[in-house]
């Protein structure tokens, strides 16, 4: 027993090296920047708390990482729903149309959205010229409608696969039980096939409100400057100004951001047990 013991730890030693060397050190580096530079202090943390474009950075953060989350649920339950519940061709079809994304690259794809949402896109030239819905282009790009689109987009995998993973787990039988007892659809959703549901919604929707708080390239491209999310500041403070001081407590905030949303779900997980 000892013996397989001793194998099995040196079976994780090189991943246990990889991640201390690649993930663990760069990081701890970064967050100890954030009370070291320029001097010893919390003086970063003080200019984060006093400017107003720190604060209006975070609460971007959170309005969007909060709304694409709300959108992934609203545009992956359905389509997760549908996956579980279709018949074998349709579903292997839906599940390669969900994993597409992760085939090419997120640069890729937000051109891709770029080009679909500007002005003269392939958006507005349809709503106009063939449909004739409106008059004048909408304005879908460089706003938080062009941010919440392109992410929505790229995080939606995250949502329907947790979701898709537990929907098959769940009997047909108790849905079908309750319909024999007289529930409407609706109320059999809600207090059945819902309820059965949620730790694959919560599983998602953490998934992407985490990835979310993140988040750079999308945003960076697709956004404007009222939508400056904290991980495009970051990137601003350390190649344009090189303060890694103020750039590590921006760190420290969103890792913050981070270790709060597990632990509020895992508390609110422990209360519905």
């Amino acid at each position: 027993m000892n013996d397989r013991s001793d194998l099995g730890a040196w079976l994780v030693l090189p991943a246990v090296l990889i991640v201390g060397v690649l993930f663990a050190y760069p990081v701890s580096w970064l967050l100890a920047k954030s009370v070291t530079e320029p001097v010893v202090g919390l003086q970063n943390f003080k200019q984060l708390i006093e400017a107003p474009v720190y604060l209006k950075a975070l609460w971007n953060t959170i309005v969007v990482s909060g709304s694409v989350t709300l959108l992934c649920v609203l545009l992956g339950y359905p389509l997760a729903y549908t996956m579980a519940h279709a018949g074998e061709r349709l579903r292997r079809l839906l599940i390669f149309v969900v994993l597409i994304p992760f085939w090419s690259s997120i640069l890729v794809r937000t051109f891709a959205w770029m080009v679909l949402l500007q002005q003269k896109g392939l958006i507005n030239k349809t709503l106009i010229d063939y449909l004739g819905l409106i008059d004048q282009p909408l304005t879908l790009i460089y706003n938080r409608t062009g941010v919440l689109i392109g992410m929505s987009h790229i995080l939606l995998p995250f949502m329907v696969l947790p979701l898709y993973s537990v929907l098959t787990r769940i009997e047909p039988s108790l849905a079908q039980a309750a319909a024999s007892l007289g529930a409407p659809p609706h109320r059999n959703f809600l207090r059945i096939y819902l309820p059965l549901s949620l730790p694959g919604l919560v599983a998602g929707g953490v998934l992407v409100f985490v990835i979310g708080l993140g988040y750079y390239i999308t945003p960076a491209l697709l956004g404007g400057p009222g939508d400056t999310m904290i991980a495009q500041l970051i990137e601003m403070q350390i190649a344009d100004f090189g303060n890694w001081g103020l750039a590590g407590a921006l760190a420290v905030i969103l890792l913050l951001g981070t270790t709060m949303t597990f632990l509020f779900v895992s508390r609110s997980l422990l209360g519905v047990r």
